[in-house]
Parts: C-alpha cells; structure tokens; sequence
C-alpha cells in the first residue's frame, strides 16, 4: 500500500515536466521538419503549414491533459491509506 501512495505522489510530481518536456520535443521536431519541407518545395508551404499547425495543436492538448489530471490528483488529495484498505477490503 505504501508503494502505491508513494508512486501516485511521484506521479503527480514528475506528471507535467516530463509532459512538458516531451511535448516541446516534440514541437520542435515538427517544426524543423516543417521548416526544411517549406525549404525544399515552397509552393507547399500554405499545406505544410496548415499540417504542421494541426499538429502542435494536438501535441499541445497532450501537454494540456497531462496537466490537468495532475491538477485532479492534486485537488483531490491523495487517498489515505486507509480509504485504500476500505476500498479494497469491500471487493
């Protein structure tokens, strides 16, 4: 039970960084990639732009739900061992 609480807490704390982190890894890369296409043929440049918005769009909304399921753990606390215990000696 401990490792759970333990992990739930840790998992709280590292959720968004590395949400953050990955989502502007990943920004990155497709605007680089983006940019090298619009290099290399710019009479494509209005499609590969629009493909490259919608993309860091829905790369952002990851970013953005990571947050805020952290902020749900968070709000919501973390639930007691004993809430636990309970939980699991019903079943």
């Amino acid at each position: 039970m401990v490792a759970y609480l333990v992990a739930l807490v840790i998992a709280i704390g590292f959720g968004v960084p590395v949400a953050v982190l990955s989502g502007a890894i990943g920004q990155g890369k497709a605007a680089s990639a983006a940019l090298e296409g619009i290099a290399r043929q710019p009479e494509a440049a209005g499609r590969i732009q629009t493909a490259m918005i919608i993309g860091l769009a829905l790369i952002e909304s990851l970013v953005i739900y990571a947050l805020l399921i952290s902020l749900i753990l968070l709000f919501l606390g973390v639930p007691s061992a004993k809430e636990i215990i309970d939980t699991l000696s019903k079943k």
